[in-house]
């Protein structure tokens, strides 16, 4: 035999940094612009309508742009989580080298739960801007990932006339990568299959949802232990990962390209393409959507994103609290992996309800649950509803200290745009 058939190929192995983590700790309490647009920048009918539906959502408030005339809102507005598909580039001065983000080149990140809270709708016509940083950075081991990294990332996304829509703390797993490491942990997981009976079921779930819409949901009509109902997701396919992209979750600054543009990412982001069983260099990315790749890391299947999950969270809500209420704030983690073939149930029941001023406010819990009877994705929520005594749902005040900085990332935005054009220097 040859040397090269006798000889074990060494596993390659991706560890921490000592200095990207030392620097993640530092960067806490930092913004900065976001200088990397999103695959939308602006709020049209047609992108409203294809964001919800790239999630399944055909609330006919996110996706008739004749139908939001006759409601309080007076035109069509965007789903909830708009925010991961539409935001526009901001010109901004060069960071600094001691605040530039760490790279955490080869490390695997997972998304492991979100915080959003809503301010105001998004209207056709609006532009969307963001500023992000490090709020929280927290070290950890785990008989699964070995030494792992949390880190929490608040988002503060504005529009055009710089009024903060909305905030999202989003807690991430940065954990090293040992490409041959069998993950014993996930060895009992079978691929899920359904016989013809078993899709007539999820079909049943299916047909009996409903959208609340014009038939208002009063605070006065809720009481402590409602239900939500059920809502069904699934059997997650490769499918609905590429209409959850071509919907509009860009993903940057990692947006999947083809060809020449997949070349030249390559060439900025080297590390995070990894040969194929071909030997083709592919986005570490496709882990949601290439089951071979997911074994090789000792996963069963592909799986999804936990922003899809979160979307399907506010869908849910959006779905029960009609046309007049508003989501204040959704809490959600993603405790379990959605594998490809896995189906969820949504439920849901009323925990608490309070008036805090002019607004009336009704607490929930809910969950997506697979097939396994896993509760993947526990959530709490605060609803605004209106009440039958003063009208109209009150949407919450925006941070005024997030609002001070987005005037003032918007304004320097537009001196560097301005001298751009003109070839001068800001």
């Amino acid at each position: 035999m040859s040397t090269s058939e006798t000889t074990e190929t060494k596993p390659e192995i991706y560890t921490f940094r000592e200095e990207d983590v030392q620097k993640a700790k530092d960067l806490v309490g930092v913004y900065h612009a976001v200088t990397q647009r999103e695959q939308y920048t602006r709020a049209t009918p047609d992108i409203m309508r294809n964001f919800a539906r790239s999630y399944g959502d055909d609330n006919p408030l996110f996706v008739d742009e004749e139908y939001g005339l006759d409601t309080r809102w007076g035109g069509q507005i965007a789903p909830p989580m708009i925010n991961i598909a539409l935001t526009k580039d901001l010109l901004a001065d060069p960071v600094p080298k001691d605040q530039r983000r760490p790279s955490f080149r080869g490390i695997h990140v997972f998304v492991s739960g979100t915080t959003t809270d809503w301010y105001r709708p998004v209207y056709d016509g609006d532009t969307l801007f963001s500023f992000q940083g490090f709020e929280k950075v927290e070290e950890k081991q785990s008989e699964f990932a070995g030494r792992s990294l949390i880190v929490t990332r608040i988002h503060v996304q504005f529009n055009q006339r710089a009024e903060v829509v909305q905030t999202q703390r989003v807690i991430t797993i940065h954990t090293e990568r040992h490409e041959s490491k069998k993950r014993k942990k996930y060895d009992a997981i079978e691929p899920a299959s359904y016989t013809a009976d078993e899709i007539a079921k999820i079909d049943e779930i299916y047909a009996a949802e409903q959208v609340r819409g014009a038939n208002t949901r009063y605070f006065e009509d809720v009481a402590v232990g409602d239900t939500l109902g059920t809502m069904a997701k699934g059997p997650l396919t490769t499918t609905d990962m590429v209409v959850f992209h071509s919907g509009g979750y860009g993903f940057a600054p990692y947006t999947p390209t083809s060809s020449r543009l997949a070349y030249k990412n390559r060439q900025r982001i080297a590390a995070f393409y990894i040969p194929n069983e071909q030997g083709v260099p592919d986005v570490a990315q496709r882990i949601h959507w290439d089951s071979e790749y997911a074994r090789s890391i000792g996963l069963p299947a592909a799986y999804d994103y936990g922003m899809m999950r979160d979307c399907w969270l506010s869908h849910f809500l959006t779905d029960w609290i009609g046309d007049e209420g508003w989501v204040e704030s959704m809490s959600s983690q993603m405790r379990k992996f959605n594998y490809e073939g896995d189906i969820h149930t949504f439920t849901g029941e009323v925990v608490g309800k309070r008036v805090e001023g002019d607004r009336y406010l009704v607490d929930v819990e809910l969950r997506g649950t697979s097939q396994r009877g896993e509760i993947t994705c526990p959530a709490t929520a605060t609803i605004s509803l209106p009440s039958r005594e003063t009208g109209l749902a009150v949407l919450p005040t925006a941070p005024v200290e997030f609002e001070r900085v987005a005037a003032k990332m918007l304004k320097r935005s537009g001196e560097l745009r301005a001298a751009k054009r003109q070839g001068t220097k800001a």
